[in-house]
C-alpha cells in the first residue's frame, strides 16, 4: 500500500464483511440442495458408463431427443404467450380498483396455491375431455366437440393455469409503482387512449413483463407432462431414462443439454431486458 492511500480501519473491513457472513448460511445451504446435486448430474453424464461425451453423442444421434427438446421448448413459449396475454388485464386492473376489490383479486390469484396439484389435474382432465364439460357446452351451442385431452392445446391450458399467478404478482408489483394520471396526461395533450397507452403504459410495465415470462418460461421447461406421446416434454424423458431404466448418464445428460439451452436463452435476452430497464427508469 502506498503512502497516499489511507489505511482501512480494522472496524471497517469487519462491516464490509457483515453481509457476506449474514449471507453464507443460505449460501451453504443453496449449495447443499442445489449446487451439490447439480454438479452430481453433470459429473455422472460424463462418467457413466465410462468417461466420455457418449451421453451427449447418443443425445443429439437420436431424433427423438431434439423433437422433445424443441416441443419442450414451444410448449412452454406457448405457454408463457397465454400466461402475458391474460395475466397482464388482470394486473392492470388489480391497480386500478378500490382496495377491497383489490383484495378480492388477489386472493383470487392465491388461491391455487392452497389446492392441491393433483386436484387441479383431475379437475382439468374433467372439462377437457371428450365426453367433459367443455366439449358439452360447444355442443350445445351447436359446434362440433374438439379434442383436447392428451394435445398440446390442452396442455398449454393446464400449465397456464397453474402458472398463470407467477406472472400476475411480478406485473402487478410493476405496474403498483405506475402513476396513473400520466395516461391522463398523455391523453390531455392530444394522444388517444390507445396510443397513451402504447406510448406511455406499456413501456413502463415491461420489465414487469420480462421478469413473469422468465419465471414463467423456466417453469414451464420443468414441468413433467405426460399427455400422451405428442404432449411429451423433455423431463419425462429423464424421468424414463432414470427411474425407469436406471440410466443416469443419459438422464444426466438430457438435464444438463435443458440447463445450457435455457441459459444460453437468457444471455440472449438479457440485453433487451437491459434496455427496457433503462427506459423505464428514464424520467
Amino acid at each position: 500500500m502506498s503512502a497516499s492511500q489511507p489505511a482501512i480501519p480494522a472496524a471497517e473491513r469487519r462491516r464490509a464483511w457483515r453481509p457476506f457472513a449474514l449471507a453464507l448460511p443460505a449460501l451453504v445451504l443453496l449449495f447443499a440442495v442445489i449446487g451439490y446435486p447439480l454438479l452430481t448430474i453433470v459429473v455422472r453424464s460424463l462418467s457413466e458408463p465410462q468417461w466420455g461425451l457418449q451421453n451427449y453423442i447418443w443425445f443429439f444421434g437420436a431424433p427423438i431427443n431434439l423433437a422433445v427438446l424443441r416441443r419442450t421448448f414451444l410448449i412452454s413459449a406457448w405457454v408463457t404467450l397465454v400466461c402475458v396475454v391474460c395475466a397482464y388485464p388482470y394486473a392492470y386492473l388489480m391497480t386500478a380498483v378500490r382496495p377491497r376489490v383489490r383484495l378480492v383479486l388477489l386472493l383470487c390469484v392465491l388461491i391455487p396455491f392452497w389446492v392441491s396439484g393433483v386436484v387441479r389435474t383431475l379437475s382439468w382432465v374433467i372439462l377437457l375431455q371428450d365426453s367433459g364439460v367443455t366439449n358439452s357446452i360447444l355442443r350445445a351451442l351447436g359446434f362440433g366437440g374438439i379434442r383436447l385431452i392428451r394435445t398440446q392445446t390442452g396442455v398449454v391450458i393446464g400449465m397456464a393455469q397453474v402458472l398463470l399467478p407467477f406472472m400476475i404478482l411480478p406485473l402487478y408489483s410493476v405496474m403498483k409503482g405506475i402513476d396513473l394520471r400520466l395516461m391522463q396526461a398523455a391523453r390531455s395533450l392530444g394522444a388517444r387512449p390507445s396510443r397513451a397507452f402504447l406510448t406511455v403504459y406499456l413501456p413502463l410495465s415491461l420489465p414487469g413483463v420480462y421478469a413473469g415470462a422468465i419465471i414463467v418460461f423456466i417453469l414451464a421447461l420443468g414441468f413433467y407432462i405426460t399427455h400422451g406421446p405428442r404432449s411429451t416434454m423433455l423431463s419425462t424423458l429423464v424421468q424414463t431414462q432414470v427411474l425407469s431404466l436406471l440410466q443416469w448418464g443419459r438422464g444426466g445428460a438430457m438435464g444438463v443439454v435443458l440447463l445450457v439451452t435455457t441459459f444460453v436463452l437468457l444471455a440472449l435476452a438479457a440485453p433487451v431486458m437491459r434496455s427496457s430497464h433503462r427506459q423505464a427508469g428514464r424520467p
